[in-house]
């Protein structure tokens, strides 16, 4: 009767780790000005399988994009794209200077010690999609995170 519960017991935990396939770690948001339209959304996001990050939404912006800032010859550019590609089981960063998330036309000032929720909606190789929603903190203006290892 051991040997079996023990089995129900670890089926359970293998079918709920199976479920938590994508992972959002250390999200923040930077606040802005009063009058500010603009922000931007950094986090770690990891996948046990290769999937994609194509859509992020939040009610406290009318529009969201997946962005990726890049050197352009001597210029910084940046730029919305499509998706974010996560490869299985590697971190990838979503932070300044490199792939972010850009809220815009934002329904009003983000401001520190908040929290604002967002759906990242993220699409695996079988065409599945999973949507994850966090509660994001919003970080004073001067906050610099640790550093991505």
């Amino acid at each position: 009767m051991k040997k079996q519960f023990f089995a129900a017991a670890m089926l359970f935990a293998i079918a709920a780790s199976a479920a938590a396939q994508i992972s959002v770690r250390e999200p923040w948001i930077r606040a802005t000005v009063p009058a500010g339209q603009a922000t931007g959304a950094f986090m770690r996001l990891q996948s046990a399988q290769d999937a994609r990050l194509v859509e992020v939404s939040t009610p406290a912006a009318g529009i969201v994009e997946i962005h990726q800032m890049s050197m352009q010859g001597d210029r910084m550019m940046m730029s919305a794209v499509d998706y974010i590609d996560l490869p299985a089981g590697k971190t990838v960063p979503l932070a300044s200077g490199g792939y972010h998330i850009m809220m815009m036309d934002l329904k009003r000032q983000m401001k520190a010690g908040e929290t604002v929720p967002m759906t990242l909606v993220f699409e695996k190789k079988d065409k599945k999609r999973e949507t994850v929603t966090v509660q994001v903190p919003v970080k004073p203006l001067s906050y610099t995170p640790p550093k991505l290892q």
